[in-house]
């Protein structure tokens, strides 16, 4: 079965904004590549592709806007990330739509985000400038994450 989760993409001129940020050679930091920038409404895990399409069918929800900033920040044990606001209300739709497939919803508040880097280690301090990337959402995507990492949208999902 396909390992699949769902996801917000962001214009290329945002992901070349946050691509811009600095990314110093740290060791155990690893940056997200261009590519792979997004925000994730919900996580699947490995579930039925069909099963997960039929129910993303039942999302109906206006366009929407999504600021990301205002500055990096650390999320848990390892990761930086920007927070991604205006996104609360999709992902909420989502999960709903979805919570029998897959991995079981997570047991905590959703937190919009966008990830920059992971790290293994102790946090390494970086002196980011302040961010105020706004963009409207206007389709949410189905996303493979293959097992050689790249991540393939499998469907689309307009909103009205």
């Amino acid at each position: 079965m396909p390992r699949l989760f769902v996801a917000v993409w962001p214009p290329e001129g945002v992901v070349c904004e946050l691509a811009a940020l600095p990314r110093p050679k740290t060791p155990g930091v690893r940056w997200t590549r261009p590519q792979r920038m997004h925000i994730t409404l919900r996580f699947l895990g490995e579930c039925d592709q069909s099963e997960a399409l039929e129910a993303l069918e039942l999302v109906s929800l206006p366009a929407g806007g999504v600021t990301l900033g205002p500055a990096v920040e650390q999320l848990g044990h390892g990761v930086f990330m920007v927070p991604a606001a205006g996104i609360d209300e999709l992902a909420a739709a989502v999960t709903d739509a979805t919570k029998f497939i897959g991995e079981p919803p997570p047991d905590r508040p959703f937190v919009g985000h966008l990830t920059v880097a992971r790290f293994k280690r102790s946090q390494p301090s970086f002196d980011w400038p302040h961010l105020d990337e706004k963009f409207d959402v206007t389709e949410f995507f189905l996303v493979e994450a293959t097992p050689w990492g790249e991540y393939v949208n499998v469907a689309s999902f307009p909103l009205s």
